[in-house]
């Protein structure tokens, strides 16, 4: 649990404007590794509950959000087929602030800037919660999965590459 001292952020205002529950967790942030699996290690948080949040774009130039384990990569014909896009390709990091209001080790599927079309890996279903990131490095948010799928309206789809004997 957060001790309660961290400010709030989009993320979590827009949970408690909407009365959804939700828990936190603070971890040290590394600079040198920013990864989701690294922070589900220091967190002690399972990989497979942990999700990382990741923004695309179709051709269409529209913004795509996606939400997969932190152990998995994104596999982008999936979800250009998830979207109903023909395509699908990752934007810079360097825009990244700009479209969602989040950075990169920070970015939250709610609270973003405008809300963009969500799509979330379907092991999420398997659990009753999951982890994603509360809006800032450093502080993961626990959420119903059904409840972050109902609020963020998302679609939930098999988003990534099989690998590791993961997903079988």
């Amino acid at each position: 649990m957060a001790s309660g001292k961290k400010a709030k952020t989009n993320a979590l205002r827009e949970l408690d404007a909407a009365g959804i529950k939700y828990a936190t967790v603070e971890y040290e942030v590394d600079e040198d590794d920013l990864s989701g699996t690294h922070a589900a290690e220091v967190s002690g948080i399972d990989p497979d509950m942990m999700f990382k949040t990741l923004v695309a774009k179709n051709e269409r130039g529209e913004y795509l959000v996606f939400c997969i384990p932190v152990a998995c990569e994104l596999d982008l014909k999936k979800c250009a087929a998830a979207s109903g896009s023909k395509s699908a390709s990752m934007i810079h990091v360097r825009d990244l602030l700009s479209v969602t209001g989040y950075i990169r080790g920070g970015c939250s599927p709610v609270g973003m800037k405008k809300r963009f079309p969500t799509y979330i890996d379907e092991t999420a279903e398997l659990f009753p919660e999951i982890y994603v990131s509360a809006g800032v490095r450093g502080l993961q948010m626990k959420i119903n999965t059904g409840d972050l799928i109902s609020f963020t309206g998302a679609h939930t789809a098999d988003l990534t590459f099989i690998k590791h004997g993961q997903r079988g």
